[in-house]
Formats: structure tokens, sequence, C-alpha cells
């Protein structure tokens, strides 16, 4: 099995501006700056690649990539967001940070194992910050156990709808 994440990384529009919010509003020190000159293939390009450290040592990063075409849009929270584990202290900083600059966070929401509090960064993505509850250890016991047979029922559900819907 894999061992873990070393890192996710995403397009940004604006090295400065992703620092700003990564380091100064949700907390993860700027840990690396890589310019890159040239593609693994040899073609010369001008990216800006940066890593941004967990408490784990994995990162979050960003490549910047001047003049690029990139869709930049704002992203609904199931089509596209970043969950970090936090501590309650990090999350009450991280709001405080974003609400006196201006930034969108919402809730927190409650999902049972985690309660979880959702920040915009400057190029559109949610971060969620995620503070485990109480019964997280027990979620992590158990869920494993009913994953299989809760995808195939979806599955089955989703088949049976889809059938219905052709049928009408």
């Amino acid at each position: 099995m894999t061992e873990r994440l070393h890192h996710m990384a995403f397009r940004c529009r604006d090295s400065e501006e992703t620092r700003i919010f990564y380091e100064e509003v949700i907390g993860l020190p700027l840990a690396a700056a890589m310019p890159i000159e040239a593609s693994a293939t040899g073609r010369a390009v001008r990216v800006m690649h940066t890593f941004f450290q967990l408490k784990d040592g994995s990162y979050v990063a960003f490549f910047e990539v001047p003049g690029a075409p990139f869709e930049f849009k704002a992203q609904h929270d199931f089509d596209l967001h970043m969950a970090l584990e936090a501590d309650a202290e990090d999350v009450e900083r991280a709001t405080a940070a974003a609400r006196a600059r201006g930034i969108e966070v919402r809730g927190p929401s409650e999902h049972g194992f985690i309660r979880s509090t959702y920040f915009r960064d400057p190029n559109g993505y949610v971060v969620e910050l995620a503070l485990k509850t109480p019964i997280h250890d027990s979620f992590d016991a158990e869920a494993p156990k009913a994953a299989h047979a809760i995808l195939a029922a979806w599955r089955a559900r989703n088949a049976e709808l889809a059938a219905a819907t052709e049928g009408a």
C-alpha cells in the first residue's frame, strides 16, 4: 500500500497571493519555492513551484505558469476541495485571519466524525479545515467494514433509477 501523501499540486494565478493565503491565513509555512526553467523533455518554460508544509511533513503545492491558459473558477465543494486536518486553535486562528481579510468562510459543518470549516483561496479552490470529533476513532475502525457494501448498494440504486428514467 502507498505510505502517505507527499504533496497535492494545483495551479495558481499568483504565487505571492497564494502564499499569503496559505501561510498567513491557513497557517502552512512556505517550505520551498522552485523556479522551473525547463520541462522534463527539455522544453523551455517559466514556472514557479511552491510548497506549503503540513505538520505531518506532507505538502500542498502550487504551480504558477504566467501567460499559460488555465480556467480558474470557483469550485463547488462537491466538485473539488482539499480537506486538511486541523486542531481547534488552527481553525479559530484561520477563521479570524480570513474574516479580517474579507475571505469567504463557511461553517462549521457537523459531519459526525469531523467538524469542518471552509475557506475559498484566491484561486477559487475550497479549503476545508477538518477538526476530528470524539467519535473519529470509532469511525476509522468501523467505516471500512461497511464501505464496499454501501458502495455496491449505491451503484445498484443508481442503476435502478437510470433504468426507471429510461423506461419513462
